[in-house]
């Protein structure tokens, strides 16, 4: 049956509409995917007439060899000066990636640091249909794909100074300031081993920073009732895909989409002082699965934390 006049005008201006938004939207997500941002927020955490201190969150580089911009992007980060570098995890996204990620780092290298690895430091990344981050998580881990050269990678950092934090304590003197430190395997592969950094924080120090890559409810839960002044975490890639006055669509994680990059308190009920609470930083972290380099109203970001004394 033959359609009528006025629907055989319009069904084609219809999809030809439609198309149009489509690939517009597209184009968004792939040049915002290339946007990188610094965040600046200042937290007071030290002890009264203590100096600043610049704390450098890196997180989800994703890296790939090819990947210049985002290569000149972070090794230009080095101009901040930052007192402390804290990197998260996921930094690889490919076999040849170890030399490159080292030197986008360059000199911050030879800065004071503290890591955790992600399991896309572990594993390479691959073909995944984007909307399954929308279903109910199964559990499926992407264990079985080729290995990434991580051991490379973490004898790199080690050898320049930087703290390794899986399932361990460390301790670094920042001038007047000793920071204590604890931190975690990914919990996102259930390489977390709480119960080896668990007990209360060390009241010796100025300040206490905990380390995840994901920011897994009972990973948040131990280190803001152990007393840690604030979690640094990153996974989450902001949600990746937000919707403008909604927020992020999805965490990869437990966590709800509300704290899924920025800077919150948990439990996410608490104010600032109340005991058992910490400062959460989540960061939305520099890259993307590689397969799907697109992200839409969540920019990838670096985050310049201002460490200033509390109120007296």
């Amino acid at each position: 049956m033959a359609l009528p006049p006025v629907l055989t005008g319009t069904l084609p201006r219809v999809l030809g509409a439609a198309t149009v938004a489509g690939l517009g939207l597209a184009a968004y997500g792939v040049a915002e995917a290339r946007a990188y941002t610094l965040r600046r927020f200042e937290v007071p955490l030290l002890p009264p007439g203590a100096r600043p201190l610049r704390v450098l969150h890196l997180s989800d580089l994703h890296m790939l060899p090819a990947q210049r911009r985002k290569q000149e992007w972070v090794a230009a980060l080095d101009r901040l000066e930052p007192d402390l570098v804290i990197n998260t995890g996921d930094n690889l996204s490919h076999r040849d990636a170890v030399p490159v990620v080292r030197d986008s780092l360059g000199p911050l290298l030879d800065r004071p640091g503290a890591f955790v690895f992600g399991s896309n430091d572990y594993f390479s990344p691959t073909m995944r249909n984007p909307f399954a981050y929308l279903l109910p998580d199964r559990g499926t881990r992407h264990v079985h794909a080729p290995q990434l050269p991580w051991p490379a990678l973490r004898d790199e950092f080690s050898r320049r100074g930087w703290l390794n934090l899986t399932n361990r304590f460390g301790t670094l003197k920042l001038g007047d300031l000793s920071v204590g430190f604890a931190g975690v395997d990914d919990p996102h592969l259930s390489y977390d081993r709480l119960n080896e950094v668990a007990g209360p924080a060390d009241a010796s120090v100025d300040v206490r920073l905990a380390v995840t890559h994901a920011p897994y409810l009972r990973v948040l839960d131990q280190f803001a009732a152990d007393g840690y002044d604030a979690i640094i975490a990153g996974h989450t890639h902001g949600g990746q895909v937000c919707v403008p006055g909604l927020g992020a669509l999805t965490t990869n994680c437990d966590i709800e989409p509300a704290r899924a990059r920025g800077l919150h308190r948990h439990p996410a009920s608490s104010r600032s002082g109340d005991a058992g609470s910490s400062v959460l930083h989540v960061s939305a972290g520099l890259g993307t699965n590689p397969y799907v380099r697109v992200r839409v109203a969540c920019r990838p970001e670096a985050t310049l934390l201002t460490l200033v004394p509390t109120p007296g």
